[in-house]
């Protein structure tokens, strides 16, 4: 199969500002490619895949990055900054896909699910997100109800986001497993991993450090400097350790070092790549029990689920968190979430896709 896939437009593949869609884009080329399929991804300039995905061909757009739809209002209308990395993006991938089976959107926005409407040719979308925009659900209402075979998501709880699709194709998520070491550091420092962002909720697993007399190691690309110093003056000196954004390789040498991770979105997550991410290398999670995490965690096997935005029970699991083999949290992914599982879900839903079009 030939496929061509759009990158997000939100930031350059190894900003870190794409999130979790960088890291997805990258495993599901690493799963297509060993499955011997051609790809060809569309991405704003500066973008490198993993040195893993050479043989993919990478085509570069220039322009205005847009705005994550996790930064506006449900109600906020679509905007196209003039230069627009998003239309001059579809517009390679449509010429791309021309001689292609299929174009592959991940991008979360507007244009490119208008545009099923208006092309014969095969568009697949992996929605990122649970609805976060009107505009945006309805319009995948709208395809839906004319091409409903033409989406997936990655958890059926980001799915039940859109209560009009029946029936969801859920493909999960997949992880190159070579890139992840597992280390049995029962006695590392807390983790969090993630942009520093107010929907990450950051301040709740900081407290959880400070309750405990720790530092909080902290890995993401720091998104909103005014929350992240909020946080820094909300809790005592040096309770936060900043690490920086770091590219997986280097991420998962320093995450397999500590004894759990601390996952406190609040919001629902779509899936949770990092706490993925954190089991491969055998490190277990607390998480706060919404979203996409509350589908993968197995509660008291790989970590343990809180109630919602409930710091004290979040702190009450990290207290016991020795009780988790770490063996199991490596299992787990090995068996439900490497490359190869997660392309070959991709791959029979898109072979569904092209079958709509013939």
């Amino acid at each position: 199969m030939r496929i061509v896939l759009i990158s997000t437009p939100i930031g350059f593949l190894g900003s870190g500002r794409g999130g979790g869609v960088e890291l997805t884009l990258n495993s599901l080329v690493s799963g297509l490619l060993s499955l011997g399929h051609s790809v060809e991804v569309v991405a704003p300039k500066n973008s490198k895949l993993h040195k893993s995905n050479e043989k993919a061909k990478l085509y570069f757009v220039e322009g205005q990055d847009q705005i994550s739809w996790q930064h506006l209002n449900y109600n906020s209308p679509v905007t196209i900054p003039d230069n627009s990395l998003l239309p001059g993006m579809l517009e390679q991938g449509l010429n791309l896909a021309k001689e292609a089976d299929v174009l592959l959107n991940m991008s979360y926005d507007w244009l490119p699910i208008w545009m099923t409407l208006n092309v014969e040719i095969p568009i697949a979308h992996i929605i990122s997100m649970g609805s976060e925009s009107s505009v945006i659900s309805n319009l995948i209402s709208k395809v839906f109800s004319k091409h409903p075979v033409n989406f997936a998501f990655h958890s059926k709880i980001q799915a039940d986001d859109y209560p009009f699709i029946k029936n969801p194709t859920i493909i999960g998520n997949g992880f190159r497993l070579e890139n992840y070491t597992f280390q049995n550091s029962v006695n590392g420092p807390l983790a969090w991993v993630g942009r520093v962002a107010p929907e990450k909720g950051l301040e709740d697993a900081v407290y959880v450090a400070n309750e405990l007399g720790e530092k909080l190691n902290v890995w993401g690309i720091i998104e909103d400097e005014t929350y992240a110093s909020k946080i820094e003056q909300s809790f005592p000196k040096g309770s936060v350790d900043w690490m920086g954004f770091l590219s997986t390789d280097e991420l998962q040498k320093e995450l397999g070092k500590c004894r759990v991770l601390l996952n406190t979105p609040k919001w629902n997550e779509a899936y949770g790549n990092v706490i993925v991410e954190a089991l491969a290398c055998g490190v277990p999670v607390v998480a706060y029990r919404r979203g996409g995490p509350s589908e993968i965690i197995q509660h008291g096997q790989t970590g343990y689920l809180a109630d919602p935005d409930d710091k004290k029970n979040l702190l009450s699991y990290v207290e016991i968190i020795e009780k988790i083999k770490r063996e199991n949290c490596r299992k787990w992914v090995e068996k439900n979430a490497s490359t190869d599982i997660f392309a070959n879900k991709v791959v029979n839903w898109l072979n569904k896709v092209m079958q709509e079009y013939k």
